[in-house]
């Protein structure tokens, strides 16, 4: 027997037990209620937000694969795809309870409490999206939950084997990103009653990839192809930042969970904070002698819809324009360190993604005002005279970092126990779209 049909044996079995699971325990369709509070502009807006969001997940894939070299095109964008289709089955099953079901502990939901979706349909609204079918609300969160392991990937482009790719973002949704989302956003979460703001996934989505995104690269070591990393296609970074761009109005729109006033806050601050991020970039370049380039204009607008994420909702339109001009900044000043240190994070994600998040969250508490969102429990920010929701911040930011730092290790050591993350030495020179997949450009 082949080793590929070997490796396919147990992913088809749990493939085939999830189809009987369904059989056995997949309740009978009753008729679905029609709740008086539901909108229908609301939930118009709140599907056409999913579908935003979902785009951004294509869209990152030809960010990334733009990127690389030309023979791991492939192999990097489908990193991105295949999220996708796992981490919906697992959100099916149990993943969407373990990150809003019932709070054990404010750290993790009931799997049991929506498992394998039963009562989705007919249950009542959730109580922060009120006006919009409990469904709609929880196949708008699977978005955010299938695009935050496939940020993780550009840390690692190159050098991990597909199948071990596939088992680590399997436990990355279960051990990290559920816990985050649940503790952040459900009502009874234990950061969420700490009074931590994160719009729409500063904390969660960007935070979480960009440190286990340095974890990877620290783990997996250096890449053994040192040739010139010349990327493949700098046309498909293009188009992969456009696709973002554009799908990050429904990922910060849609967070305010109703088509209203604050959804069109949420978009200004979105559209100022990349605007300036990605001016921003260039031109602290060109203060250090480099040209304006396509790659820098592409990478800032999308540091400036990170930073922006956890704010986008509780801040006004010219401290969006601030925040995006300091994350750039920063997040460029982090990459040029990066490039001096032992560390190959292959496409910078923890200075993009992993810094601008968390410089977005300190911001956050920084600039936001109950009067853009009377939401905002915890009080305004430090700029606004008053300290507890900055110093809640600060704090929460040095636990994150060690919570998701301390778990990808693990996680990257259990995978590798089981089946090894690092391809080999010629598989690597070969190319991993050839390697992995059998295909190539």
């Amino acid at each position: 027997m082949s080793m590929t049909r070997k490796l396919a044996i147990i992913p088809f079995a749990l493939l085939i037990l999830i189809v009987i699971l369904s059989l056995l325990f997949g309740h009978n369709p009753t008729e679905i209620k029609q709740f008086a509070e539901i909108n229908s502009g609301d939930t118009a807006w709140m599907l056409t937000s999913a579908a935003l969001v979902l785009i951004m997940t294509p869209g990152l894939a030809f960010f990334y694969g733009g990127m690389v070299k030309k023979k791991n095109v492939i192999s990097t964008m489908l990193q991105s795809f295949i999220c996708m289709a796992i981490v919906s089955i697992i959100w099916v099953v149990f993943g969407f309870s373990l990150a809003f079901g019932d709070s054990i502990g404010g750290v993790i939901g009931n799997p049991g409490t929506f498992f394998l979706m039963n009562g989705v349909l007919e249950s009542k609204p959730w109580p922060l999206a009120p006006t919009v079918p409990l469904v709609v609300f929880a196949f708008f969160q699977l978005k955010f939950a299938i695009i935050t392991p496939a940020l993780v990937t550009g840390a690692f482009s190159e050098r991990i084997r597909f199948t071990s790719y596939i088992f680590f973002i399997c436990l990355f949704i279960v051990f990290i990103y559920c816990p985050l989302a649940h503790a952040t956003w459900h009502p009874d979460g234990m950061l969420a009653k700490l009074g931590v703001l994160d719009f729409a996934g500063g904390t969660v989505v960007h935070m979480s990839a960009g440190l286990a995104a340095l974890a990877g690269a620290i783990y997996l070591k250096k890449r053994t192809d040192t040739s010139e990393n010349k990327p493949a296609r700098i046309t498909y970074v293009l188009l992969g930042t456009g696709l973002l761009w554009f799908g990050w109005f429904g990922f910060n729109g849609g967070s305010a969970m109703a088509a209203n006033a604050l959804a069109a806050s949420a978009l200004a601050t979105t559209a100022v904070a990349s605007g300036a991020a990605a001016f921003a970039w260039i031109i602290f370049d060109a203060l250090r002698g480099k040209k304006p380039s396509a790659m820098g204009t592409s990478i800032g607008a999308v540091v400036g819809l990170v930073a922006i994420t956890p704010a986008a909702g509780f801040v006004s339109l010219p401290h969006a324009l601030v925040i995006g001009v300091v994350a750039a900044i920063i997040s460029n000043m982090m990459v040029e360190w990066r490039t001096k240190t032992g560390i190959d994070d292959t496409l910078d994600v923890f200075p993009c993604h992993g810094v601008g998040g968390m410089v977005g969250m300190l911001l956050t508490g920084v600039f936001a005002n109950k009067a853009i969102n009377t939401a905002n429990a915890t009080g305004n920010g430090l700029f606004f005279g008053e300290t507890k929701l900055f110093t809640t911040h600060v704090l929460v930011l040095l636990g994150v970092i060690v919570f998701v730092l301390v778990m990808s290790f693990i996680l990257l050591k259990v995978t590798d126990l089981i089946t090894p993350l690092r391809a080999s030495e010629d598989e690597e020179l070969e190319g991993l779209d050839r390697s992995q997949h059998g295909e190539s450009l």
